[in-house]
């Protein structure tokens, strides 16, 4: 059966066709794990309910994260520095690119990355604003399939629109 958004795409394939192929490149360049950090910042920055909940999900169930403590107070769910400096950087991609400074990199230099990791978490982030603002401008609504998480992680993951309810 084909999610709610994969319905939403049905008229224009050809654009998420081109959709999966810009985010598989993106993912294919990224730690996965850095990846979902990096999405769900931007999905619940963006209140992209759908968003939240399949990157919120994937983290909990493929790295086994905290994801509603993370949800909460990332920086007390014991993250790694590099990884709060990760969503944070998600976030400011998604609130204001424009006030993004070489100089605002260089803490995540001093953690390790790279440029190219650098680039790798914008490209996410910037990535996320396409899918989600579609997604939410069109009435999407997240697959009433997440309705069986547990409460709490709904709770913080259902940031905009709620879950379907069929």
């Amino acid at each position: 059966m084909p999610t709610n958004y994969e319905r939403a795409f049905a008229v224009r394939p050809e654009v998420y066709a081109a959709w999966g192929e810009l985010n598989g490149a993106i993912k294919a360049g990224m730690d996965l794990r850095r990846y979902e950090l990096a999405t769900l910042a931007a999905a619940r920055r963006l209140r992209s309910s759908y968003c939240s909940l399949a990157h919120g999900r994937a983290l909990a169930e493929a790295f086994g994260e905290p994801v509603v403590e993370i949800a909460r107070d990332r920086g007390g769910a014991g993250l790694a520095r590099v990884d709060v400096a990760v969503m944070e950087l998600a976030e400011r991609v998604v609130d204001d690119a424009t006030s993004i400074a070489d100089a605002d990199l260089d803490e995540l230099r001093e953690l390790g990355l790279t440029d190219v990791e650098i680039m790798d978490v914008v490209l996410a982030a910037a990535a996320r604003c396409f899918f989600s603002k579609t997604l939410d401008a069109l009435g999407v609504l997240p697959d009433v399939a997440y309705r069986e998480l547990d409460p709490a992680l709904q709770e913080v993951l259902v940031v905009g629109r709620p879950i379907a309810d069929a």
